[in-house]
């Protein structure tokens, strides 16, 4: 296999009518000026852009979405500026235990893309594999190999330890590393700092414990460059992740992180748990045209059958008012139509809101939508920061779910309430918050919709460009000092777009 180990899937003969985009990130924390000097920053800025524009290089040739995410996030785990792959932290036993995962999904329901029988996997107590992302992937797709009918294994989402790095060796052909690849001197310097015993057992004596016919490789550039600046100020929750959308509608994310600094052994984060370090979905929701604005109003899809499932717990005394109409009762009204819909308030807010009115979907007086009167949207998001804290508010669904839920709310609302400042991270901290590094971090995203109204294109901003190619919308937010991210600037006609390397809100 090549040093890149990307195996690509299948690709379609030509291009289709979705603009490809891609957003980066390579962690987040409590990071300043003074911690991150001009010529550190410079090495942090060419790796965001290098992987950058080679991912969106290889989506404008016909690339998925999941081969871009994965490759991408290859070249960071060959980077040791991140906390991932050759870059990893140890843990309080000084060893290393890698995380990745994957998540895929698509706004066109009839095209599914690779990895949408399982459209999650992930790995976990990964020691030597070279590339966590690649075997993540692996695991994602083996149910596609046979259908999804080969039985419960090809089915597990979430594998750890030495059986599925063996099998990704074996059976995959994923390359295999010795401990010191992923070795790097300020990471062990860290490790001993937080023990207090940063002058116990260096880094050398750990290079020689190894025995004179060991991979004792010389420093790399990189590393090199690690050793002469105030690298080890900079806090560890270097997560990186990457969000793309292909030609085909086709949504990925990929996430790799070696965890937090000194962490138990054992210790699982949110990178491999699907919904707190990364999510994707796609769904359809019905849109009425408000004459007054001129604008779609969306109107949530609500099956009558759950519907009736919550009513029928409300209490006896409610039965009658629903008498022949059980959840396993078809209705002409139904057939070859979408499914009811609940009504929702058409206000915009300018972010999420914590709750909604929601009305019953048997309402007589309740606009059934016309066909054709719909819309679709897909999102995908990768988390980075302090994954106790996302694991416990499943950050990354959570938000996903503000946007599907909740009324008129765009994915960029969404994610500045769970990563924004005073979003949930930070309130989840309470008043450690600011003390500790619990609830820091950030979450990038893309988002896609579509309307099935060929009469209204644009409405929304899953507009169609003058090359007519629908393009999605990149997205993100932190609540900490800075956020390493990447991705393609957006002028305001929304015709040219720049690549874009930054770390902090305003420019480094």
């Amino acid at each position: 296999m090549a040093a890149t180990g990307i195996t690509t899937s299948e690709k379609p003969p030509r291009l289709g009518p979705y603009k490809p985009t891609v957003i980066l990130h390579g962690g987040a924390g409590a990071i300043t000026r003074d911690s991150l000097p001009p010529e550190l920053w410079s090495k942090y800025h060419a790796s965001l852009l290098n992987y950058l524009t080679s991912a969106r290089k290889l989506l404008d040739s016909g690339g998925s979405a999941l081969d871009a995410a994965c490759y991408a996030v290859t070249q960071f785990e060959d980077d040791p500026l991140f906390n991932c792959g050759r870059g990893s932290v140890f843990t309080e036993q000084g060893t290393i235990e890698m995380e990745a995962s994957v998540m895929v999904c698509s706004i066109e329901p009839a095209g599914p893309p690779v990895g949408a029988i399982k459209r999650a996997a992930a790995v976990s107590l990964i020691r030597n594999t070279r590339h966590p992302i690649l075997l993540a992937k692996e695991v994602l797709t083996a149910a596609d190999d046979d259908g999804g009918f080969g039985g419960t294994s090809s089915m597990h989402s979430h594998l750890s330890g030495s059986q599925v790095e063996e099998w990704g060796w074996n059976e995959k052909g994923l390359e295999k590393k010795p401990d010191r690849w992923f070795w790097t001197k300020k990471r062990w310097e860290e490790h001993r700092r937080g023990l207090q015993k940063s002058n116990a057992y260096t880094f050398e004596d750990l290079l020689a414990s190894q025995g004179p016919d060991s991979d004792s490789s010389p420093l790399s550039p990189e590393e090199k460059m690690l050793e002469s600046t105030g690298f080890s100020d900079i806090p560890s929750q270097g997560t990186v992740g990457a969000v793309c959308l292909d030609s085909w509608g086709n949504l990925a994310v990929a996430t790799s992180t070696g965890g937090l600094t000194n962490k138990k052994a054992g210790r699982i984060g949110d990178t491999p748990t699907i919904g707190a370090g990364f999510w994707a979905e796609s769904w359809q929701e019905a849109v009425s045209l408000s004459v007054e604005s001129g604008r779609y109003d969306a109107m949530r899809m609500r099956p009558h059958s759950l519907a009736l499932d919550h009513l029928w717990r409300l209490g006896s005394w409610f039965a009658p008012c629903l008498n022949g109409s059980g959840s396993d009762v078809e209705d002409s009204r139904w057939n070859d139509a979408p499914p009811a819909y609940t009504a929702i308030p058409t206000r915009t807010p300018t972010r999420a809101t914590s709750s909604q009115a929601y009305y019953s979907p048997l309402c007589p007086n309740m606009p059934v939508p016309s066909r054709g009167q719909t819309l679709r949207r897909a999102v995908a998001m990768s988390g980075t920061g302090n994954g106790d804290s996302f694991l416990r508010t499943d950050a990354v669904r959570t938000a996903a779910a503000m946007a599907r839920f909740s009324a008129s709310t765009s994915l960029a609302d969404a994610v500045t309430a769970v990563a924004g400042p005073g979003g949930l991270l930070q309130s989840s901290a309470g008043n450690r918050w600011g003390r500790t590094a619990e609830g820091l971090g950030g979450i990038i995203g893309v988002e896609l919709i579509e309307s099935a109204d060929t009469a209204n294109p644009g409405i929304l901003y899953g507009h169609t460009k003058g090359s007519g190619h629908t393009s999605g919308r990149a997205v993100f937010d932190f609540n900490c000092g800075g956020l390493f991210r990447a991705y393609y600037e957006i002028d305001e006609e929304g015709q040219k777009e720049k690549p874009v390397a930054m770390v902090f809100r305003d420019e480094y």
